[in-house]
């Protein structure tokens, strides 16, 4: 494997590791660091957003001859890769165990015990494994949905609306990480910039429409803290600047931060 280095104008060094040996070092860190970013999106989803949470109670029936993945081939799948790692572990044991120090016959004997138990133990589990192997081998790693035992059959969710709810949610969630970008510009721990926007998402606002002006006024009450109100300003200023129509409408947003220090 290759091991690459990112570092940050903080000091700070990311690495990871790569077996493409052709691919250079910026398209790599291009991929890896994309993966991550949807990993991180997923797990924020599910604490912020309730991703996993049921769009509806309707369920789907699964065609008969959807493919899907024998139950028995994946726990033969589990067990084996339970004892490799079983083996693997006691395989660097018994090679890191040496004898150190002065030769008595107590301490000899013992070490000879302790070896030879590990060699019975080693032994015994790549037995297992070996069988284990040969019937994850004989084991079907799919089959139809018709041949599923009666216990292991499932229905799925219903994907009416859930498909038009997930992009709804990706939407939100671009836009949230488009704010966070901007609200980062003022705030001095820039980790903090989504529970910022949070506790914008909960806090009461005044709606006052105009429309001889073509407006639409959105007054946010003060946060909890001064440097608070002031990364809000910031939002509320470079939204303004985009001059966006609320939607079906000819009304203008115009976003407005009313903090202690500016009634």
């Amino acid at each position: 494997m290759r091991e690459f280095r990112k570092l940050s104008q903080s000091g700070h060094q990311t690495a990871f590791l790569a077996t493409d040996y052709r691919a250079t070092g910026a398209v790599l860190a291009l991929a890896m660091f994309s993966r991550w970013s949807q990993e991180n999106f997923f797990r924020y989803m599910r604490q912020s957003y309730n991703l996993d949470g049921l769009v509806d109670y309707g369920a789907d029936r699964i065609p008969e001859t959807t493919r899907v993945v024998n139950p028995a081939y994946r726990t033969l799948d589990g067990q084996v890769r339970t004892k490799i790692g079983l083996l693997n572990r006691q395989m660097a044991e018994f090679g890191a165990l040496n004898l150190h120090g002065e030769i008595e016959p107590r301490r000899v004997e013992a070490f000879a015990q302790r070896k030879a138990d590990l060699h019975d133990s080693i032994t015994q589990l790549r037995i297992e494994v070996d069988d284990l192997k040969r019937r994850r081998k004989a084991t079907a790693k799919h089959i139809t949905y018709s041949e599923l035992p009666e216990a292991a059959r499932f229905d799925r969710l219903s994907t009416q609306g859930k498909h038009l709810v997930d992009t709804i949610k990706m939407i939100a969630y671009r836009a949230e990480t488009a704010m966070a970008q901007i609200v980062r510009q003022k705030m001095a721990r820039h980790d903090d910039a989504r529970s910022l926007l949070r506790a914008i998402y909960s806090t009461e606002v005044d709606i006052l429409p105009d429309p001889p002006a073509k407006t639409l006024t959105i007054r946010l009450h003060p946060l909890a803290s001064h440097s608070s109100d002031q990364a809000v300003h910031h939002l509320c200023d470079v939204l303004n600047a985009t001059e966006t129509l609320f939607p079906g409408t000819d009304l203008r947003l115009i976003y407005q931060s009313v903090s202690a220090q500016s009634p």
